[in-house]
């Protein structure tokens, strides 16, 4: 008996308190990463050591920052079951006093000082301010969205479909989904998107950027708190992670209660972050890699490609184009249009142009694009570079992260079908143009292009708000497989699950 006890007992589980520099740490099922002494010293008993199982990378949450991510989801878990009592009303007054005190010159004072010094310590460190000054266009973008959210009807607990079986029927309805994880870099106007779950009735925990988290702390105490209370809301529905670390990012997304966890940022940042959420059981929705493609066939119109391309550059996010495609039997009449287009948008900002070809391309693109040097800002500072450049067609996967200067890649194919396949093969799989006057060329690159996003002109169109009016939460791609059950467009009103409710009118069937 005594031998059967202790096999059921199973294994001893004791807390991990310390780790030691050159100690295995299993990974994957069949692998092992090495615990280094950096990290050995730096960990502390009650921190946390998170293994991303698809890497081996070795994450440490000191125990403090833990703490205030278990708060937060703590808070927002007890307000998810509180907002089922709240009325749609209270939510839309809700979004309607936060727009209102974001309008407010007055309240918005010492945001706009808090964004002021964020820019400024982000310029000290080097960084891109690019997305993160709160201006008078971001400002305006958020009120506009914060009242869209407003005006939506709440579609919290509508119904989806009706079954009926005589005696009885079956009702699916929608339902919020829970507390959604949300981590993304310095952009003040993602924290306004972010609430839209609310409108669904769910809660939110974000940890944002490091560069912006002053700006978030005081839109929280001066614009979201105030407007909660005023609604009548309960205050954890919308919990802000207060830590600049991205350990916090990583401690949010190991916990088991989110319901849905989404990130946005860089590639690399955005795939750990999603791993980490996924071998928690967390759903995901990952915002990282983007870059558009756009191709040319020998039925487009020079000047539709050249509006196309200029109109698809005016600044850097993920939806700018990136790889212009043109197939070689209109090269002599497109690629210059393709370049004139690029041009007018660096001029329309200041600047210079940077081209990447792709080898065995370069004949179709003049010479002294090839012999002259312009500036480009970079991370770190102002580079020397030439205006054009020959990479091999591997170089078709880089998504350039230009800051001032327009940046693409031009390679020339054989035929659509040819550039179909680079795309799917190099591209990220998230926004495709065709510029053809041709219909039926148009059905056949929208039945072959593996992306969620394909049009027939600028790129740049792909956007919750601009495209459908909705505030997006966040543009997912196809790299890593297609979405279930909903767009590529993740918005307040995509977070959702459905329930089953069963009206019973004969109390004497049965199965």
């Amino acid at each position: 008996m005594s031998t059967l006890i202790a096999m059921s007992a199973g294994p001893a589980i004791a807390p991990l308190t310390r780790l030691i520099p050159g100690q295995q740490i299993p990974f994957g099922g069949d692998r092992v990463a090495t615990v280094g002494p950096e990290l050995a010293e730096r960990f502390r008993p009650g921190d946390r050591l998170v293994v991303v199982q698809t890497t081996g990378a070795l994450l440490h949450v000191p125990a403090d920052v833990h703490a205030v991510v278990e708060s937060a989801v703590d808070d927002a878990t007890s307000a998810f079951a509180e907002l089922a009592s709240c009325s749609d009303d209270a939510i839309s007054s809700f979004f309607d006093a936060f727009a209102s005190a974001l309008e407010d010159d007055a309240r918005f004072g010492p945001v706009a000082a808090a964004n002021a010094k964020d820019v400024g310590r982000a310029i000290e460190r080097g960084r891109s301010t690019t997305r993160l000054v709160l201006d008078d266009a971001m400002r305006a973008a958020m009120v506009s969205g914060l009242r869209a959210w407003r005006d939506s009807p709440s579609r919290r607990d509508g119904t989806v479909a009706r079954i009926e079986h005589g005696a009885w029927s079956v009702e699916a309805r929608r339902a919020p989904l829970g507390v959604v994880g949300f981590v993304f870099e310095g952009r003040p106007n993602v924290f306004a998107d972010a609430c839209g779950v609310v409108r669904t009735g769910n809660a939110v925990v974000f940890r944002i950027g490091s560069d912006a988290l002053g700006t978030a702390r005081a839109i929280v105490d001066h614009l979201l708190t105030p407007a909660l209370v005023s609604s009548g809301l309960p205050l954890g529905v919308v919990r802000l992670v207060d830590d600049p670390t991205h350990a916090a990012g990583h401690g949010l997304f190991a916990d088991r209660r989110l319901a849905l966890a989404v990130a946005r940022g860089s590639g690399p940042a955005v795939a750990e972050l999603g791993a980490v959420a996924a071998q928690s059981g967390t759903p995901v929705s990952l915002h990282g890699t983007g870059g558009a493609w756009m191709v040319a066939s020998g039925a487009a119109s020079a000047a539709t490609l050249r509006a196309a391309v200029r109109n698809s550059l005016d600044r850097k996010v993920c939806n700018t184009l990136n790889v212009v495609a043109i197939v070689r039997q209109s090269a002599s009449e497109l690629v210059p249009a393709a370049l004139e287009g690029l041009d007018q948008a660096a001029a329309a900002r200041g600047t210079e142009p940077r081209l990447h070809v792709v080898s065995g391309s370069e004949r179709e693109v003049p010479p002294g694009r090839f012999e002259r040097t312009v500036e480009v800002a970079r991370a770190g500072g102002v580079a020397l570079e030439p205006a054009a450049s020959i990479l091999d067609v591997e170089g078709l996967a880089i998504e350039w992260e230009w800051e001032t200067s327009p940046e693409v890649t031009l390679v020339v194919v054989e035929s659509i079908d040819e550039a179909v396949e680079l795309c799917n093969r190099f591209g990220p799989r998230f926004v495709a143009s065709l510029i053809s006057d041709d219909a039926a060329e148009q059905e056949r690159f929208y039945a072959t292009i593996d992306a969620p996003f394909v049009g027939d002109g600028f790129t740049r169109w792909v956007d919750g708000q601009y495209a459908l009016n909705t505030p997006e939460l966040g543009l997912s791609n196809w790299q890593h497989g297609r979405t279930l059950g909903r767009g590529a467009i993740l918005s307040g009103d995509s977070v959702f699950t459905v329930r089953h409710r069963a009206v019973v009118s004969d109390h004497d069937v049965r199965r």
